[in-house]
């Protein structure tokens, strides 16, 4: 049979593929996706089947099912080119026949998954022999999501062909619980279409029940991807708050912290380009190195000679980004640079058809918690956090107690820009890394550190998951550029009521 796909014409190639489907098994789905991407060619010597491949770049034909026809020349299977080998033809009717097929094939699959993904790839297109096959599958099926998904398939079919109103009305009321896609288009053109109206009423209701659960569904994604920006806002701004809070630094080349630990994680995967999994747990620590060695000498070289001075800080911190971003420009150009994610941050946790988590969010958000745990436990079982709370609290004080307060100076400016340097390592998972990377995020910084209380830990948390969440519930509403007004605009009311904050920092020379 195979050969014979190999010699007729187009028009009479339907009734061979049927004939295929009927006396194979899974092992036939390679030729059939094959045949689909229009990849599948035969060799005109031996009219052996090979499948179209790009290898290094290069075009290559690689032999399918070579032991099923003895007289194939394998051997010279991978030297064939173009003129060796000729398309199997393929048009929109073999097309739609070819996804029934692949799913209907898939139906039988040990998979699970791959059972549950047929069964939905057919929603749309049900017919007789479909529906019986199905029926026949549901009567072995063993795993609970796998049958519900049959139930929903075998109640679309009713809901269109059955001839009594009755279980179509029924079938209708069972598909209100659920959330495919071909389900509400499918009650969605009920509604439209001259039904009897027992029916058309019956789609009514149920779509009516479906978008409401969309709509809460979708108030959830909108949550998850406010609980997202606020873990980036938190890992930008967890480092400035506690040099803000001890130092009493505005440093504005705390964006350039995060755009130097985004390009070390660019550069660990260049050092790595076999282990690309593995780098991240590589460049995690080495952001932290380089970005926390660049904020001590910076503090050494240049802030330490201007305390209480914080215009003239404030203005050497902003020439020293420009600095930064110059040299980024230098070594790497002003291209932005992408980032790989490892394989184990790809993809997404489906948790219904309208609702998926995206892995990396997922990962950030994780781990931006726990980088807040950590430096709290460091603030508050360590002897630096000792020192760096005395400092934050009361400088001459902590100076006259022993307290080497430069040095803590130094390791605390080196722990913030660490900190930044780790965020510049998860911005990398979620966008492309540039000279540009981190102003885009200073200003969220300062505002979440305003808005929490200056120096104030649990402030920084607060107020980041807030603003984050704020943004993403506006921007739906008002657009990207409105929804960052709206809550720059709250801020600066805010502070005119609680110029500390939400969570203002406490000692005798807080003030």
């Amino acid at each position: 049979m195979l050969v014979e796909l190999t010699q007729v014409s187009l028009k009479k190639s339907l009734p061979v593929l049927k004939k295929i489907e009927q006396a194979s098994n899974e092992e036939m789905l390679p030729l059939f996706i094959t045949l689909l991407n229009g990849h599948l060619y035969y060799v005109k010597a031996d009219r052996s089947l090979t499948a179209k491949v790009k290898k290094n770049g290069e075009t290559a034909f690689e032999p399918l099912f070579a032991t099923r026809n003895p007289s194939a020349t394998q051997d010279t299977a991978p030297s064939l080119t173009k003129r060796d080998v000729k398309k199997v033809k393929v048009n929109n009717t073999l097309r739609k026949y070819l996804r029934s097929a692949i799913a209907r094939i898939q139906l039988s699959s040990k998979n699970v998954a791959k059972r549950e993904a047929a069964v939905r790839s057919l929603l749309s297109s049900l017919d007789n022999d479909t529906i019986e096959h199905i029926h026949q599958l549901r009567t072995t099926e063993k795993d609970t999501s796998v049958k519900e998904m049959m139930d929903v398939a075998l109640d679309v079919y009713s809901a269109t062909h059955s001839d009594s109103e009755v279980e179509r009305v029924t079938a209708i009321r069972r598909l209100a619980d659920s959330l495919e896609n071909d389900v509400r288009n499918l009650l969605t053109k009920l509604t439209k279409d001259e039904q009897p109206e027992a029916v058309r009423q019956s789609a009514l209701t149920a779509l009516k029940s479906i978008d409401q659960r969309v709509n809460r569904y979708a108030l959830v994604d909108q949550l998850f991807f406010g609980l997202s920006l606020g873990s980036v806002l938190l890992l930008a701004s967890i480092g400035l708050a506690i040099t803000f809070g001890v130092m009493g630094v505005i440093n504005m080349a705390h964006g350039e912290m995060i755009m130097l630990g985004a390009y070390t994680t660019y550069v660990v995967q260049l050092l790595m380009p076999n282990h690309i999994d593995y780098s991240i747990w590589v460049a995690i620590p080495a952001a932290f190195l380089v970005s926390g060695l660049m904020g001590v000498i910076i503090e050494r070289g240049v802030i330490r000679h201007l305390h209480g001075r914080p215009l003239e800080t404030l203005l050497a911190t902003f020439g020293i980004s420009l600095i930064l971003q110059q040299l980024v420009r230098s070594i790497f150009s002003p291209l932005n640079r992408q980032v790989s994610s490892p394989s184990w941050m790809s993809g997404s946790v489906e948790i219904n058809p309208v609702l998926s988590l995206t892995l990396n969010r997922l990962y950030i958000l994780a781990f931006a918690l726990l980088v807040f745990f950590v430096l709290l436990f460091v603030l508050k079982k360590t002897s630096l956090g000792l020192n760096v709370r005395a400092v934050s609290q009361n400088r001459n004080m902590a100076r006259a107690m022993g307290v080497k307060t430069a040095w803590v100076d130094a390791m605390t400016f080196g722990l913030g820009s660490g900190i930044a340097g780790i965020a510049g390592v998860a911005l990398s998972q979620l966008t492309n890394v540039g000279p540009n990377l981190g102003q885009a995020y200073i200003i969220d910084s300062f505002m979440v550190v305003v808005f929490g209380g200056v120096g104030n830990l649990f402030g920084t948390l607060v107020a980041a998951f807030s603003l984050g969440i704020a943004t993403k519930f506006l921007e739906p509403v008002t657009g990207a550029v409105l929804a960052a007004i709206i809550v720059l605009v709250f801020i600066i009311l805010f502070i005119q009521k609680r110029p500390k904050g939400l969570f203002p920092q406490k000692g005798r020379a807080a003030e």
